[in-house]
């Protein structure tokens, strides 16, 4: 029998372990082997086995202050923009097959207090909060983009089925944005066409598992089930979008969360998902992926929030056509504008002729010239400018008509992924180009925490009273003390 090994030895080889992951972690080579973890018969241990000893590794002390701020802001602002999806008729058809449902153990959705299935519950919240695009967002070292704060549907259900605390959630927060963020950071999904909720489900498997207590064989299973069996292609974003806008990434946190519990009893899953010889990464991305890095520098700090509900890339052209409105008296007055982005922004929000003329709510979210044209119609975005009668407006159709998007080499680099340059030419022969950089939101131009909470407050008091919303805020605030997180989904019903 092997000697026992004291607290103190398994501190020190826990946090040896944390930092070699932090150290790099290649795909088909690892340092894993050199502390002393069960490696496959080649020696190394697969990728997915490092993924799931980090997760069963990582705590609530490891992690730095502010990245404990950040994923608390997280949490605030999902609550926050589940506030707004509640009414919208996408989280209606998800709350009636919910309220069909029942189960011995069941979890809540919230708002309602309906009781349900766990993966139902998962996927209705998760509807929610992405529904009115308003939630965080992350650009990737690759271009990709995605909405990282999606995955918190999956870890609120599994934090209040195992009764867990509100520094739980943290821990499973930053831990599932890692790696969402670190995995978007080497394998190109968006040049390969495939959606950010495949990726997203990777990220919901690994924090909703840590939530849900599984072992790291356990967590390698679930990591397979998911990974193996739940790619999504970007169709589902491209042309006149639909519904499933908003259902595609909870949809991925409904069966990343399934895999947790098929994993949980006893059901196996591939390894080598990711490296093997039909892998993820080489069926998928058909080249070589670099290394990823868990830990410091945590992914979790490159995230921004919106302060405008529409797309992630339109953000910076919102707040530019903002500021160029100073430059005219009168939409008429323009001739043309010129909108200079990157060519993923192009891709993903004025590709086809749909983003000029939208057709849908989905569509008209997602489109950087409708976007542009409210703005310098109206001054602003609300969201219903997203459906009829604006849809249909001759006059704001016409000015949409008179936009260019233009792909910039300056916006290419990751540091300036948001990068928009809105030129406006008027009638006149006078020109202006407006320039934004890190629109208000981004890591480099932060939000400030009365900014947050500002949003939380305006989403909010149209459901609860200003006495509920105002203890609300103080509880998520100071989350890290709640003893349950299911305290603070009992806490938003209405």
């Amino acid at each position: 029998m092997p000697p026992i090994e004291s607290a103190g030895s398994a501190e020190i080889r826990r946090r040896d372990f944390l930092t070699a992951a932090a150290v790099g972690l290649a795909f088909g080579t690892s340092s894993f082997d050199a502390i002393g973890q069960e490696t496959t018969e080649k020696g190394q241990a697969s990728v997915g086995e490092i993924i799931a000893q980090y997760a069963t590794n990582l705590r609530y002390e490891d992690l730095p202050d502010d990245v404990r701020w950040t994923a608390k802001r997280a949490i605030l602002d999902t609550f926050g923009c589940a506030f707004s999806g509640y009414t919208a008729e996408p989280s209606k058809i998800a709350l009636k097959l919910a309220s069909n449902a029942s189960a011995p153990q069941p979890a809540t959705v919230l708002f309602t207090g309906t009781k349900t299935t766990p993966d139902l519950a998962v996927f209705t919240n998760g509807v929610m909060i992405r529904y009115l695009d308003f939630n965080d967002a992350f650009v990737s070292q690759t271009n990709g983009a995605g909405h990282p704060s999606d995955m918190i549907a999956a870890l609120l259900t599994a934090a209040e089925l195992k009764q867990r605390s509100g520094r739980d959630l943290i821990t499973a927060t930053v831990l599932a944005y890692e790696v969402f963020c670190k995995i978007a950071d080497v394998f190109d999904y968006l040049g390969n066409g495939i959606d950010h909720s495949t990726i997203t489900g990777m990220g919901a498997v690994i924090g909703a598992g840590r939530l849900m207590g599984l072992t790291p064989e356990q967590m390698v299973h679930a990591i397979g089930i998911t990974v193996g069996g739940n790619t999504a292609t970007r169709q589902g974003r491209a042309d006149e979008l639909s519904n499933w806008k908003a259902y595609a990434a909870a949809d991925a946190c409904r069966k990343a969360f399934f895999a947790v519990q098929l994993a949980q009893n006893g059901m196996t899953g591939p390894n080598k998902v990711f490296e093997g010889r039909y892998g993820f990464f080489k069926v998928m991305g058909h080249k070589p992926v670099a290394p990823v890095h868990l830990g410091e520098p945590f992914g979790i700090r490159r995230t921004f929030n919106k302060r405008f509900p529409l797309g992630q890339f339109s953000q910076t052209v919102a707040q530019a056509a903002m500021e160029a409105r100073s430059f005219f008296k009168s939409p008429d007055d323009i001739q043309d504008i010129n909108i200079h982005v990157s060519r993923s922004a192009i891709k993903i929000m004025a590709e086809g002729p749909d983003k000029w003329r939208p057709q849908t709510h989905e569509t008209a979210d997602h489109s950087i010239p409708y976007a542009a044209g409210l703005v310098l119609m109206y001054g602003n975005i609300e969201p219903e400018y997203y459906d009829d009668p604006y849809l249909h407006d001759k006059a704001l159709l016409e000015l949409v008509s008179r936009i260019k998007c233009l792909p910039s080499d300056e916006a290419e680099t990751p540091e300036l992924s948001n990068l928009c340059e809105l030129e406006i030419v008027l009638k006149s022969g006078a020109r202006k180009t407006f320039r934004v950089e890190y629109h208000r939101g981004h890591y480099k131009n932060p939000m400030t925490d009365a900014e947050m909470e500002e949003k939380f407050r305006l989403l909010a008091q149209k459901h609860l009273s200003a006495d509920r919303v105002d203890a609300l805020v103080r509880r998520l605030w100071r989350i890290e003390s709640e003893p349950q997180v299911s305290g603070l989904i009992t806490a938003t019903q209405m």
